[in-house]
């Protein structure tokens, strides 16, 4: 076999596409997932791939962006899909490989599977706490609260200022992403989620993003109403670590793993945004 690894470019996405959906996951939109990144980075590549020959064989994906953090710019990079023919797994090590050795990154895996959560942890990666609450979503009377929660765009563009503003904005178009205010009086809090599956069918929000806690926990009666009522989830995920503290009315539980590889960067400094997560609808 003569195997070559090389960079994923535009030009290779179709192609990528094609050989993931064969032989990953045939209900994700590849080829829009990987090329219409809706915030601004110069990106590198859009991770490596094996070819032997003209064919495909193995991908590593890769989103790029560029964040402040304390005052500071910083660089990371979320781990995609990661998937290699059987016969060519002794090669597998190569993609990550590639990946790593680009300089000046903080690397992010927020969907490993059970597999390369030894060989990243081998590779100096460390878990995330990822306790999570499950929320049940009920049918709450709409007359009880003088709390708004609104999904129209217009409403939360008008609502949202300043660093939130542009985490709407840089969020706004990810395939996976959806997105709400919670306005009552004065306060605000936007809130970013994605849909999981049940057997095809979208059942359960996974919030991705609380730009304040306090209202959040509040206001949980109107906002699991409005996702059950307008959205038709019947329940919703949030880890500990966004919304500080597990509500009454939810059950304790283990979200999946996540993983980050830092020179310098805290746990808390890490979180789902910018990665897969908002741009991939499995």
């Amino acid at each position: 076999m003569t195997v070559e690894l090389t960079p994923i470019t535009e030009a290779d996405l179709a192609e990528v596409a094609d050989f993931l959906s064969v032989n990953h996951n045939d209900r994700v939109p590849w080829e829009s997932a990987c090329s219409t990144v809706p915030w601004k980075m110069e990106a590198p590549n859009f991770g490596f791939m094996l070819r032997d020959g003209p064919n495909v064989v193995g991908t590593l994906l890769a989103l790029y962006s560029q964040r402040r953090v304390e005052g500071r710019v910083e660089r990371f990079c979320n781990m995609g899909s990661w998937c290699v023919l059987s016969e060519y797994r002794s090669r597998s090590m190569s993609l990550l490989d590639a990946l790593l050795a680009q300089d000046g990154y903080h690397f992010t895996v927020l969907s490993p599977d059970d597999g390369p959560r030894e060989i990243l942890a081998w590779r100096r990666f460390r878990f995330l706490d990822t306790s999570a609450a499950l929320i049940p979503n009920l049918p709450w009377p709409a007359s009880f609260s003088r709390t708004r929660v609104s999904s129209d765009p217009q409403v939360i563009a008008r609502t949202l200022a300043g660093a939130e503003l542009d985490l709407y904005r840089d969020h706004a178009h990810a395939l996976a992403a959806r997105h709400l205010v919670v306005i009552r009086g004065q306060e605000a809090c936007y809130v970013m989620y994605r849909k999981c599956r049940y057997k095809g069918i979208p059942v359960f929000a996974i919030v991705l993003h609380v730009s304040n806690p306090d209202l959040f926990q509040r206001a949980l009666m109107p906002l699991t109403r409005h996702l059950l009522v307008r959205h038709k989830l019947v329940a919703t995920l949030a880890e500990l670590r966004l919304i500080e503290r597990r509500p009454r009315m939810s059950f304790e539980l283990d979200s999946w793993p996540k993983m980050y590889r830092s020179a310098d960067l805290e746990p808390a400094q890490i979180d789902d945004l910018y990665s897969e997560l908002v741009c991939v609808p499995w």
